[in-house]
């Protein structure tokens, strides 16, 4: 295992990741206008890195081209790129799990922006959270709260104009939204659309996450199929470290769970571990929290035969604290806060 983390070293990670979140967002919002990607309804066509993005299908009517033309585009420009697109975002899921929500996703972005906000306003990350969370000397305050409630609305409109663009013309949109002259069928679109996605980000911005979103669900199915597959290890051996965790973020200990965007317990066993997006948060506070102890960190990414290892011997705990719950006679060892927690 390596010496601990400076704070600075542990900060690098997560600024390399804003830069690369910041980066995503701006292309998803930008790649409508710039033709990078969208389908024009109006002339159903599709635009792809400022190309028309066609099949030869008003070729192939007009007999310009024939029927063994037609199958090979359809092979070359439809199937082929939507299995090498397809099976590389898997691939990736595969082997580092849901990397994508966690350093490109915008709607995670917004997530954590919210959850900042939120925080701020009344200490929680949720507004369905029992507890609030500890971070540092910061004191809740109410006047946080105007800011959030038009964070959600603001970024609800952003949303639901942009997913508009990529369906429509970004100019003509933006034109008719200046000029006041939207055409019914558009104006019903922002307005349900804001509304809805308004909703979302601010009661269940973590829910869809975790439960709602497609493209994450496929990624966490097919990192739990691979015993190899990246995952944050925990040195058990030296759970005793837990009981004196602290940071600056969190004083009262936890700092890996208070640090989790996704609100897991990062010490948990990877089956419990389902909606990880490898923020590597978790790992950032343990580096601060031992190396603030002049101690090595406990948290750490596994991968390939490490990440097996890890699985294993995360089994085999299982299964003993499990023969241990099944005979009350035997003392059950304290293996401190950090193993108790598995059991949540």
């Amino acid at each position: 295992m390596t010496l601990a983390s400076s704070p600075s070293k542990a900060g690098a990670r997560q600024r390399r990741r804003r830069f690369f979140q910041v980066g995503f967002f701006a292309l998803f919002l930008l790649a409508p206008a710039l033709n990078l990607l969208r389908f024009d309804l109006d002339d159903t066509q599709l635009w792809v890195l400022g190309m028309r993005w066609t099949l030869g299908i008003d070729a192939f009517r007009a007999g310009q081209i024939s029927a063994s033309d037609m199958a090979l585009n359809i092979l070359l420009r439809a199937f082929l790129p939507a299995i090498v697109l397809i099976g590389t975002f898997l691939g990736v899921a595969w082997r580092w799990g849901r990397l994508y929500c966690g350093w490109l996703c915008p709607h995670f972005s917004l997530v954590e922006t919210l959850n900042d906000i939120l925080q701020r306003a009344c200490g929680k990350l949720s507004l369905w959270d029992k507890h609030a969370t500890t971070h540092g000397t910061r004191a809740p305050q109410a006047r946080w709260w105007p800011v959030f409630a038009f964070s959600c609305a603001l970024f609800g409109f952003l949303w639901a104009i942009t997913l508009l663009t990529y369906l429509l013309p970004p100019a003509q949109i933006w034109g008719n939204l200046i000029h006041g002259t939207l055409t019914p069928n558009q104006a019903r679109f922002l307005v349900i659309g804001s509304a809805v996605f308004t909703a979302e980000f601010a009661f269940a911005r973590h829910l869809f996450c975790r439960f709602g979103c497609a493209v994450g669900l496929f990624q966490s199915l097919v990192w739990m199929a691979n015993p190899k597959g990246m995952v944050v290890a925990f040195d058990r051996d030296n759970a005793r470290d837990c009981r004196t965790c602290t940071t600056a973020n969190s004083p009262q200990g936890s700092a890996c769970d208070n640090g989790c965007p996704m609100r897991l317990h990062p010490r948990n066993i990877k089956r419990m571990m389902f909606s990880c997006v490898q923020c590597g948060q978790c790992l950032d506070n343990c580096d601060d929290s031992q190396g603030a102890q002049a101690r090595e960190p406990l948290l750490e990414w596994k991968v390939g035969a490490d990440a097996i290892r890890e699985t294993l011997r995360q089994r085999k705990q299982e299964l003993a604290r499990e023969a241990a719950l099944q005979s009350p006679q035997s003392p059950q060892p304290d293996a401190g806060p950090a193993v108790r927690q598995e059991k949540l």
